[in-house]
């Protein structure tokens, strides 16, 4: 195929909690052209009572994804990015080589690390030259697991890569670690613009395994010999660009104001606000916000919500004793079930792990004096409703410590495309909320490539370009009185459950 007049291509390799996407995009005349490439299922493995990814099986699909590119666009295809979940990690050892496949965020080895690492250092302190939300999936404690477990992997271990730096790493042999997904490991203190050197020593882990810091939109280098002659091309490039997938979706939010919050939605919900620097302080430990890295040195102030987990888990183990839905129908099971009726607290460690989620979810009603979710329908209601009321409590939080009124969300991701949720988190905020695009973080991902490759001048300039491309739909806030009252019962669940 002869692309040599075609306009510049560039594939985005966005990977999920629950698949794998390829998406090549080709900016063009004042807008964005996105074609889908390549789709697969990423399935974690339970190996020896533990969870791990199946990183072998991602490397060989992407690598299929990106032939599949090379056959639609030829020489036209610039470069390549590869954007991720945060915080999971590879370790290699002297020779590069890959030590076992990476543990998986939801193994249970991180029970009670976060008080371990308590024990040694005060929380606030951790939390002080961190700026990250303590949560046990962590980096930090994925390692202080390998320490207080005296992992022989930590002990032959060279370098530490989060998962998008790994396949940085397999397509050029180059070993560095993104800003962005730096940000996510607990590992990074935003001051000094660097590892935090001493937290680490003081936890026990070895310092020597961390790689330089590198910004996104950093060019790394051509595509290795071997990869292109895999995939039949040559003098590809390579990216990283803002590499955790929650910075590349950021950066897709086609908004024309600052005065705004964005949700990611998906596996994960991720609330919260672009800032020059990070805010570290009492108010936002209290509250546990996080800061992690975003695009041209930003910071994202912004909370980690559960998401949409919980109903993937129930609809996983539902199609497990033989009864499939689509998600589109657990939409309208639960667009029919009654409304504001129980409530649960999705911070709740008990929803973390896989299992029997909807069983947890009547226990939790059950254990709090509630209606206990009989159907299917109630039950996914319950969920949504309970994450609207979270969304409300973080969008609080966040507007009074900055001390603004953000009357503005912006949906990302692929929730954005559920209009049930879009009316339920105007109803529950109170807030205008503006959806899509759905493939935010592909978008991201793509917008940075062609920065890089001068084909976009600015990040504005992107978003401007997205603001021609997609239209998104709009909700206005409904029954704000009885999600008020609502969301009082909701606080009221969660002062009890703390007790």
């Amino acid at each position: 195929m002869d692309n040599s007049k075609a306009a510049p291509a560039f594939l985005a390799f966005d990977l999920g909690a629950e698949s794998i996407r390829a998406v090549l995009g080709r900016p063009a005349g004042g807008r964005l052209e996105l074609q889908a490439i390549h789709r697969f299922p990423n399935v974690p493995l339970q190996t020896e009572g533990s969870l791990q990814w199946d990183v072998q099986k991602l490397w060989a699909g992407m690598k299929h994804g990106l032939a599949l590119a090379v056959q639609a666009v030829g020489n036209a295809l610039v470069s390549v990015g590869v954007d991720t979940w945060g915080v999971d990690f590879a370790l290699l050892d002297r020779a590069g080589n890959l030590l076992g496949n990476p543990f998986h965020y939801r193994d249970r080895r991180t029970e009670g690390m976060v008080e371990a690492a308590c024990f040694i250092l005060p929380r606030s302190e951790i939390y002080a030259q961190t700026g990250i939300q303590i949560m046990p999936l962590n980096s930090l404690y994925q390692l202080l697991a390998l320490v207080k477990t005296g992992s022989p992997q930590l002990a032959q271990a060279r370098t530490f890569l989060n998962m998008p730096d790994l396949f940085n790493y397999w397509f050029t042999g180059v070993k560095a670690s993104e800003f962005t997904i730096s940000t996510t490991t607990q590992c990074y203190d935003p001051r000094t613009k660097n590892w935090s050197l001493g937290l680490l020593e003081n936890l026990g882990i070895p310092t020597g395994i961390f790689r330089e810091i590198i910004p996104p939109g950093t060019l790394l280098g051509e595509l290795r010999t071997d990869v292109a002659t895999e995939v039949g091309v040559t003098g590809l490039k390579v990216v990283a660009v803002a590499s955790h997938d929650t910075a590349s979706a950021i950066a897709a939010v086609p908004a024309t104001t600052d005065d705004y919050l964005y949700l990611s939605s998906g596996t994960w919900s991720v609330m919260g606000v672009e800032q020059a620097q990070p805010v570290i302080n009492s108010e936002s430990l209290k509250n546990n916000l996080t800061n992690e890295g975003g695009f041209a040195g930003k910071f994202c102030l912004l909370k980690n919500i559960v998401g949409l987990w919980m109903v993937q888990e129930c609809r996983r183990l539902w199609a497990e004793n033989g009864r499939q839905y689509s998600y589109d129908d657990l939409t309208h099971l639960a667009e029919s079930a009654p409304s504001l009726r129980t409530f649960i607290d999705p911070t709740d460690a008990r929803f973390l792990p896989p299992g029997d989620m909807a069983g947890r979810i009547q226990a939790f009603c059950r254990a709090t004096g509630q209606s206990i979710p009989q159907t299917h329908g109630e039950i996914i209601r319950c969920v949504l409703e309970s994450l609207e009321l979270e969304y409300r409590q973080v969008a609080g939080q966040i507007s009074n410590l900055l001390g603004r009124s953000l009357p503005v969300i912006h949906i990302i991701g692929g929730g954005s495309r559920n209009a049930l949720l879009n009316q339920f988190t105007a109803n529950a905020t109170g807030r205008k909320v503006i959806a899509g695009p759905v493939e935010a973080t592909a978008i991201g991902n793509i917008l940075v490539q062609a920065i890089t490759a001068g084909q976009i001048a600015s990040l504005a300039e992107g978003r401007l370009m997205l603001r021609n491309t997609y239209h998104g739909s709009e909700f206005e806030p409904r029954s704000v009185a009885q999600w008020s009252d609502a969301y009082q019962r909701y606080l009221e669940l969660k002062l009890e459950v703390a007790k």
